[in-house]
């Protein structure tokens, strides 16, 4: 990790004082509390929580943990962990954070990181969405960022994900291996994923979320913090916030260097397919996309796979705060 700090704390310098921790709170208290915890979760669009670590000293917190296991830290389950308050503060994927919100889990929005991450790869009998009914897909587990992802996509097209698909649980390794095989008919898969598979030349892209729409036009990935940590701590969950998009936009400038805080995580995988991963997602423009109509969009698609039940604008009201996104947008001028 020595060399990543290295790395993120000349980049910083390099980049001016746009990006200097010395601009960016002078005259602001310090965070409440010093102490964040985060989710750990393999997939690499998830890099800038792990780029924000020297950024979070900047801005105060000296006690920064990722915890978790990469089984339970994404999708419906990872929100529950941090509704539990195993979890501070995180980035998780858009349509399962809805699915928690309609729960009940307490936890708050507070903006996007990124729009499309991930794509949906197919065997030879699936030539659209439509030609998902009656075949076998693989996700980690029902609730899963796979699971919800792709129900919103079926819901889009008339399908009834209950009873118009048979999903299979699968890690995603085993998933990868079955597609090959021609064991199952489709895989939606999270960055490296479908470098991996393009590189293998396994099944083909049926949709791409970073540049098929409506998909590419909404955040794929949210900043989500526990409700009582904010309550609590609005200081820290402003500058946590501001860490972390402030990384999104080193991890556009600089790929290798999101790359290698990914896989000082542990992830296994190849450095060339992470630094691809890195390169093909949309970075840097968290001001440009509302997350607000994100939630408004999820909520609708999953309304109709009957994976939610409230309205969207009750579940933008009960689970929502886009407060310190305003303040952030007006004081880090682009």
């Amino acid at each position: 990790m020595g060399t990543s700090r290295r790395e993120s704390l000349a980049w910083l310098v390099a980049a001016g004082p746009g990006l200097s921790p010395a601009t960016w709170a002078a005259g602001e208290p310090p965070p409440e509390t010093t102490r964040l915890r985060l989710s750990r979760i393999p997939s690499i669009c998830i890099a800038p929580q792990y780029v924000a670590g020297e950024l979070l000293r900047a801005e105060g917190f000296t006690q920064i943990e990722y915890v978790g296991t990469a089984m339970q830290g994404g999708g419906v389950p990872g929100a529950q962990v941090m509704g539990a308050g195993d979890v501070d503060f995180a980035m998780n994927f858009a349509a399962p954070l809805v699915v928690a919100l309609d729960m009940g889990v307490p936890i708050s929005l507070l903006g996007g990181v990124h729009v499309g991450c991930f794509e949906v790869f197919v065997g030879d009998r699936v030539h659209t969405i439509k030609d998902l009914k009656g075949k076998t897909v693989a996700i980690l587990n029902k609730g899963s960022a796979q699971h919800v992802f792709l129900a919103s996509i079926a819901t889009s097209v008339g399908l009834d994900p209950n009873r118009d698909i048979d999903w299979v649980d699968h890690p995603p390794a085993d998933a990868k291996r079955l597609l090959a095989e021609g064991k199952i008919d489709a895989f939606l898969g999270f960055p490296p994923d479908p470098q991996e598979l393009r590189a293998r030349k396994i099944g083909r892209v049926l949709l791409n979320s970073g540049i098929d729409r409506p998909w590419s036009q909404y955040f794929c990935c949210l900043v989500a913090a526990n409700t009582e940590f904010v309550r609590k701590h609005p200081i820290a969950a402003k500058r946590a916030l501001r860490a972390i998009l402030k990384a999104s936009e080193l991890c556009a400038g600089d790929p290798d260097l999101a790359a290698n805080a990914y896989l000082a995580q542990g992830f296994k995988t190849d450095p060339a397919l992470a630094r691809q991963a890195v390169r093909e997602l949309a970075y840097g423009h968290w001001r440009d996309y509302n997350p607000e109509e994100t939630v408004r969009f999820y909520a609708l698609r999953l309304r109709e796979a009957g994976m939610v039940k409230a309205s969207p604008q009750k579940l933008i009201a009960q689970g929502t705060d886009w407060r310190f996104l305003e303040r952030l947008k007006r004081e880090l001028k682009t």
